[in-house]
């Protein structure tokens, strides 16, 4: 495929989204290119080292960078700053210094906490993205939202910090365990939802297609995904105002996670949940009709993703709420759909949102495994 640019427009914080097939093939040609020199960490998980630390490292010195090899365990439980600790450690023990570059080879927990590791030590260094899941290249990738996990809540500790470049590989999705490459699929879901009919629609035709990493329908997925998200944090790079719209299915799945200890559903599991349920909140609320909540659980359905809510209660669910960073003066706000393309972000009444999941849980039998964990998907 012909390589595609995607321009984030930030002023002097301003970066291109690249997406070629066999890009990471070419790290040392492009950190070239974007004028670094000297020292490169390379930041990954145990998984991904198998598959591409060696090959990156070999190109990058090629290229005439030194580099630092820094392993992590994989899965959420690594975004601790206990980790954060080990990464400063180790940039320390090879004496990087302002000139030097991270590079984030992972998905979306890696790439995380290579920016808030890149956001804070000697307060600042250059970073470049290199997502190799489908939830790091559509959603986490881009924007500058970097940070790790407290015991009581999803990324409570972080920093706003933009990448130099995210450079996006289709080709590693291939690499990807079966569960991960469908959990990606929750956010792409999300952008037809948030901003563009049409795209749900096509995601709606070409499921079948998509499940199969069919080349043709993943780049049109990926980089569809990429332009809506830059649109987005162009215009509002702190979440002000119009970028808290990305954060629809993340109120409710951000508590599964939570509740969950980050063992039981994985990022874009819970997100799916979060969608299907926030819109069916929304229904409740009167903000759209029943047409929306059955074409999202249906197409998250069809995705192989998880559409039903756990066995939690709603005491756990609704203080789990409030640990999120969006809350403001005790009030939780949750963005809701208002049709297939558009999206309102509300503050929950604790009353009427408690009625909304008696009626839930009245209606659908409870779900056990979803906090425990999943069975992995074939």
């Amino acid at each position: 495929m012909a390589q595609q640019t995607i321009h984030v427009a930030l002023g002097t914080r301003s970066y291109d989204i690249r997406i070629r097939r066999g890009l990471v093939n070419d790290l040392g040609v492009e950190l070239t290119r974007l004028r670094r020199t000297g020292k490169v960490g390379v930041i990954t998980d145990r998984h991904l080292a198998g598959h591409y630390l060696k090959p990156v490292m070999r190109v990058l010195k090629a290229a005439g960078f030194t580099v630092t090899p820094i392993i992590l365990p994989p899965g959420e439980q690594t975004k601790t700053l206990r980790s954060i600790a080990k990464v400063m450690d180790a940039l320390v023990d090879a004496r990087f210094e302002r000139s030097s570059t991270l590079l984030a080879l992972g998905g979306g927990v890696v790439g995380d906490l290579t920016g808030f590791a890149a956001a804070i030590y000697q307060r600042g260094i250059p970073f470049v993205q290199v997502p190799t899941s489908l939830v790091a290249q559509v959603d986490s990738s881009v924007g500058g939202k970097t940070g790790v996990d407290h015991p009581k809540g999803k990324n409570l500790i972080g920093a706003f910090n933009q990448p130099k470049a995210v450079l996006i590989d289709p080709a590693t999705l291939h690499t990807l365990p079966p569960r991960e490459w469908v959990a990606g699929l929750a956010e792409v879901i999300k952008y037809g939802v948030i901003a563009d009919a049409p795209f749900f629609e096509y995601l709606e035709q070409h499921m079948a297609r998509i499940l199969t990493l069919d080349d043709v329908v993943v780049a049109h997925i990926v980089r569809r995904s990429c332009e809506i998200k830059a649109e987005v944090v162009s215009e509002d790079e702190r979440e002000a105002d119009r970028r808290r719209i990305l954060n629809f299915g993340h109120t409710i799945g951000h508590a599964l996670e939570s509740l969950g200890g980050y063992k039981g559903l994985i990022h874009g599991e819970a997100v799916a949940v979060g969608m299907v349920y926030e819109a069916d909140l929304a229904r409740h609320l009167g903000y759209c009709g029943q047409e929306v909540v059955d074409r999202l659980r249906r197409l998250v359905e069809a995705s192989g993703l998880p559409a039903r809510m756990p066995d939690v209660t709603f005491q756990d669910l609704w203080s789990a709420m409030q640990q999120d960073k969006k809350v403001s003066a005790g009030t939780v706000y949750c963005v809701v759909p208002e049709s297939i393309g558009a999206v309102r972000v509300v503050a929950l009444p604790q009353q009427e949102t408690r009625a909304w999941f008696a009626t839930v849980r009245r209606r659908e039998p409870r779900v056990r495994s979803a906090v425990a964990g999943r069975r992995r998907v074939r």
